[in-house]
């Protein structure tokens, strides 16, 4: 599993790296835009990410923005939605409107709400048949 975190607050991106850096290779982004950028570059090299954890509140570009460009470009090369990359949202925010967007709009996979333990996003992962 090749996966992407973006999150603009170091010591979560660094939690969340450790929680699933067993599973394959991980890249840390800390915006939207940094991260949309290597998402784009590794998708054009051939090499997309399966996974990526991602914040809503971001300085940037905001999680909800990126995702909506994600999709835009997925959809702009021709990928089917069942062969997109996951996306699981991850915010201190529990609002309708940011899940609403999230899922409908961004076709986002799954929604955390931090804290986040170790535990709450493998279950997730695994939800979403990417490990075992």
């Amino acid at each position: 599993m090749k996966s992407l975190i973006i999150e603009d607050e170091e010591t979560t991106r660094i939690m969340l790296e450790k929680y699933i850096e067993d599973y394959g290779k991980c890249d840390l982004a800390c915006d939207g835009k940094q991260g949309y950028a290597m998402f784009r570059k590794e998708l054009e090299n051939g090499n997309p990410y399966n996974l990526i954890c991602m914040d809503i509140m971001m300085p940037a570009m905001d999680g909800q923005e990126t995702l909506r460009k994600i999709r835009s470009l997925e959809k702009e090369k021709e990928i089917k939605s069942g062969d997109r990359v996951k996306v699981i949202m991850t915010t201190a925010l529990e609002d309708q409107k940011n899940v609403t967007e999230a899922f409908l709009r961004g076709e986002a996979a799954s929604y955390i709400v931090k804290p986040i333990s170790k535990k709450k996003l493998l279950r997730e992962i695994r939800k979403l048949g990417m490990i075992e």
